[in-house]
């Protein structure tokens, strides 16, 4: 495949299991030009030998980008990710965010210049997220909200993200109070507008690095659309153990600096010094 028009940034760590049910939701996407690149911050062997003995199984080109392991440094190596990327358009999510079939569908038919996406989740509990199999992913039951109600999911009105299509989902994207912000799990855009602004701030900890890299995207010119309710995955419980208050703090620092002194740039991103 020379032109790959849309690569797929998947970051990972230590998380075998929920990045395999990933891998598999990307295998059964009906729009089939693209890559995966995966985004490991330092992942053991196990992550590497999974790779390595799915590359051959699946429907897509699988590129693994890996750092050594120092502490949490998820923009460092989204960075190292963006800068390997051969699509000319991003879709940025997680390894533990499986993806429904018409998922990149969604994302390429709503792709427009001067924009960016703003997907959403849905999240399950840890038990159903350890029942998935392989196979309740490549015949779709994962996505399936009777399915997933047979095995203990509660209702409740975010069930919609599962059910609606067509008018329902976009009168959803519409009324929802939500912001379409730059969600790590399910956004995308335009790799040169990423790479203009200079790709993730790399002094950001745990909590909102994927918000600060949307403001400076707004802060660039571009605007977002809201796909919410249109870009189904649904995300697999874990504990989240490098939120800390320091790490949000700081955090929430450097991003009201972005928005106070309308920052397009990072010194700090893909290009450690602006030439």
């Amino acid at each position: 495949m020379e032109n790959v028009q849309i690569s797929v940034i998947i970051s990972t760590y230590n998380a075998e299991e929920w990045l395999e049910k990933v891998l598999w939701g990307y295998h059964k996407q009906e729009f089939k030009n693209f890559e995966v690149v995966i985004a490991d911050d330092g992942s053991g062997p196990k992550t590497k030998q999974l790779i390595d003995g799915m590359k051959n199984e699946l429907s897509y080109p699988l590129v693994h980008v890996w750092q050594e392991d120092d502490g949490f440094q998820k923009s460092r190596i989204l960075n190292k990710a963006i800068v390997a990327c051969r699509g000319e358009y991003i879709v940025m999510s997680d390894g533990d965010c499986i993806p429904r079939p018409d998922f990149l569908s969604v994302h390429d038919t709503y792709r427009e210049e001067g924009y960016f996406l703003s997907g959403g989740y849905f999240m399950l509990p840890m038990d159903i997220s350890k029942l998935i199999s392989k196979e309740d992913i490549l015949t779709g039951k994962c996505f399936d909200i009777d399915w997933l109600k047979k095995n203990g999911l509660k209702s409740t009105f975010k069930n919609n993200k599962l059910t609606s299509t067509g008018s329902k989902s976009k009168f959803l994207n519409f009324i929802t109070p939500t912001n379409a912000s730059w969600n790590g799990h399910n956004a995308s855009g335009w790799k040169k507008d990423i790479v203009a602004v200079n790709g993730m701030d790399e002094r950001m900890q745990y909590g909102g690095q994927d918000r600060e890299l949307g403001e400076r995207l707004f802060n660039y010119g571009i605007k977002s659309k809201q796909i919410r309710y249109s870009a189904v995955c649904v995300h697999l419980d874990h504990k989240r153990g490098y939120k800390t208050p320091e790490s949000i703090a700081k955090n929430q620092a450097i991003r009201k600096n972005t928005r106070d002194n309308k920052a397009a740039w990072t010194e700090h991103g893909i290009v450690k010094e602006k030439k």
